[in-house]
């Protein structure tokens, strides 16, 4: 059997106990019958004596095996508590220290099956951001085109094309900085290596004054609600601002019928939410609003379906919860970001609020 087999573990582990139990035996018999001589009577009680012992030592030898199977079951139920507690973005290798041989090829096998899954994910996530940046390039040089055709005396049939064609083009450029963010922002790709201790209050002022001019352009307020103390937080102050942007961005295409934009950050825990006054989000539409690529029927033409699923893959690289809630629990929508608080490299991965 081979050295690190579980039937040669159990075999070890049983086998003092069995030739214990089996010395004590022969040893009472040879004693009752060779060293003493007892009447009939006397024989007849050690009989029932030496049955009810062999009763017991039946008993005890089932007691260590079973415990020897349950203790050498251990490492296979460590195993189980290992995929069972793993992200679903997790790939990496499973840990095969202390596995029987009979199990063995199982793990390696499922191992090469995560590496060979890690690999093509990785190069799916590579693809995207090597393409989303080359389709860049000509965007923008399209882009150009029709911004200098714009800007000449045109039929008017031909100005409309120019717009629509510097419309879509936009919206291709936009889509593709989106997927290149998204990129970014996998988890998997260890984004908290550009963690940095900043103070949410102060970060937040700054991040939202940017879109000070753009929210009085759609004629909605731009109000910040914190804290004068600081709140420290670990977290990539680029990602964080695209989260931000993607949050206000939503609230100003789709908030129809709002007239201020909230910003809140709340100190314990660490957390901010961005608010509108809205028609917010339909019921239906909650639960998948953060999904990539999906769209509302009633969001209406200009968007890509990716700014909230940015805002997830961000969130969750960050190790941070999130929440939306919507009418008729709140007047509006409020999209919440709850952080774990100032502890870099905790490689945490969290899941929607309760």
């Amino acid at each position: 059997m081979p050295q690190d087999s579980l039937a040669r573990r159990l075999v070890r582990r049983l086998l003092p106990a069995f030739f214990i139990l089996v010395a004590i035996d022969l040893l009472a018999t040879w004693f009752m019958t060779g060293v003493i001589r007892p009447q009939p009577w006397v024989l007849r009680d050690l009989f029932w004596v030496m049955l009810l012992t062999q009763g017991f030592l039946v008993v005890l030898f089932a007691w260590v095996l079973i415990s020897g199977i349950r203790t050498e079951l251990a490492s296979i139920n460590r195993l189980a508590d290992q995929i069972r507690q793993r992200s679903i973005e997790d790939l990496q290798p499973l840990d095969t220290a202390g596995i029987p041989s009979e199990i063995s090829p199982l793990v390696h096998h499922f191992n090469d099956l995560l590496l060979r899954l890690d690999d093509s994910v990785q190069a799916q996530r590579r693809f995207v951001g090597h393409a989303a940046h080359q389709l860049r390039t000509p965007l923008s040089g399209l882009k150009l085109e029709s911004e200098l055709m714009l800007g000449q005396d045109l039929p008017e049939d031909i100005r409309t094309r120019a717009r629509r064609i510097k419309s879509v083009t936009d919206h291709m450029i936009r889509m593709g900085q989106q997927l290149l963010v998204l990129a970014r922002a996998d988890h998997a790709l260890h984004p908290h290596d550009s963690f940095v201790r900043l103070d949410l209050c102060e970060w937040m002022r700054l991040a939202g004054s940017e879109w000070l001019d753009r929210a009085h352009t759609h004629g909605l307020g731009l109000h910040l609600s914190a804290p004068n103390d600081p709140v420290w937080v670990e977290a990539d102050p680029v990602l964080l601002g695209e989260l931000l942007g993607n949050l206000i961005d939503n609230a100003l295409r789709y908030g129809r019928g709002a007239r201020d934009i909230q910003l809140r950050v709340v100190s314990n825990p660490p957390s901010f939410a961005v608010e509108d006054d809205g028609v917010g989000i339909r019921a239906d539409d909650i639960d998948r609003v953060f999904e990539a690529f999906y769209r509302a029927a009633d969001a209406g033409p200009g968007g890509s379906g990716l700014g909230l699923a940015i805002v997830r893959e961000i969130a969750r690289a960050h190790g941070a919860w999130w929440k939306v809630v919507s009418r008729p629990d709140f007047p509006g929508t409020r999209v919440t970001l709850m952080f774990p608080g100032p502890r870099r490299n905790t490689r945490l991965t969290r899941t929607e609020a309760p």
